[in-house]
């Protein structure tokens, strides 16, 4: 009588553990973010990256990563870096010097893929150092900002990709989107609209099951100490909407207990493991 007494509450127990367990995993599934050199950018000149004169005659070296997520439902490029072709032959423009030193698709050979094997990219914005491999991905869906998108397609710049002059355009698979935008529709994946240094601007959500979350700022700031106080360049499309992205990026940091990668800053990205490390 004891032991059928007790029989329901292991059974109870049974299917509490079978109901709960695939909540677990989708609420926690393995991602893995990689940070890659997609190149380094110098400035013997880096006033015009501050309105407010913090950086007159100032030379500052950039970092430029792409980063790439390893989700279950595939994989998710985030920027594209500068072009493969300055590969030990640097350019200059202007006062600025372009290098690299390996191409992104020997990167991604090292972790055993091709640019086939990328299921969605997405840019941060439209400017050079974050677009030049683009053409790599045809295979690829790219997500799109509709705002950016018409920005790049009017804006007629040496700095900012025209996509009608790209040959994986027409071949490409689009995802436009106005907005925020869940990659892999579970909440561990998510652009953020974040308009002010282009009007299609972009920043990254990612959420790690043992680092937590991480953002990705795109272009909103240059420098770590360009975070706090703001600084805006002088060449961003707006100033208030600048501003408004900075205090949104800073709340969900606060709210999220975030850490902030500015993609820009070489420390920031010297912090992250080395690649092919990862975090996870």
């Amino acid at each position: 009588m004891k032991f059928v007494k007790f029989l329901p509450e292991i059974t109870v127990a049974f299917l509490v553990t079978l109901n709960t367990a695939p909540v677990e995993q989708k609420l926690h599934p393995e991602i893995k973010l990689y940070a890659m050199n997609c190149g380094t950018i110098h400035f013997t000149d880096f006033n015009s990256f501050s309105d407010t004169g913090e950086y007159e005659k100032k030379s500052v070296d950039l970092s430029d990563p792409c980063f790439l997520i390893s989700h279950p439902q595939g994989f998710f490029l985030w920027d594209t870096g500068l072009s493969d072709s300055l590969i030990h032959k640097p350019e200059t423009m202007g006062n600025i010097k372009l290098s690299k030193t390996i191409s992104l698709k020997d990167q991604l050979e090292k972790i055993g893929l091709k640019p086939n094997d990328i299921k969605y990219v997405s840019i941060s914005h439209s400017h050079f150092d974050h677009t030049s491999n683009l053409n790599m991905f045809k295979k690829s869906t790219w997500i799109l900002q509709k705002s950016e998108l018409n920005y790049a397609s009017n804006k007629h710049s040496s700095v900012v990709l025209d996509p009608k002059k790209m040959t994986s355009w027409k071949q490409a698979k689009k995802n436009i989107i106005d907005g925020d935008y869940d990659v892999f529709g579970d909440g561990t994946v998510k652009i953020l609209k974040t308009p002010g240094h282009t009007p299609g601007h972009q920043s990254l959500e990612v959420k790690l099951s043992h680092s937590g979350v991480l953002i990705l700022s795109g272009d909103e700031y240059h420098q770590r100490e360009s975070f706090e106080p703001l600084r805006i360049p002088e060449f961003n499309t707006s100033r208030a909407e600048t501003m408004a992205s900075s205090d949104r990026i800073k709340t969900l940091l606060k709210n999220t207990h975030g850490r902030l990668v500015v993609q820009h800053d070489q420390n920031d990205f010297n912090s992250l493991p080395k690649y092919p490390d990862y975090l996870n």
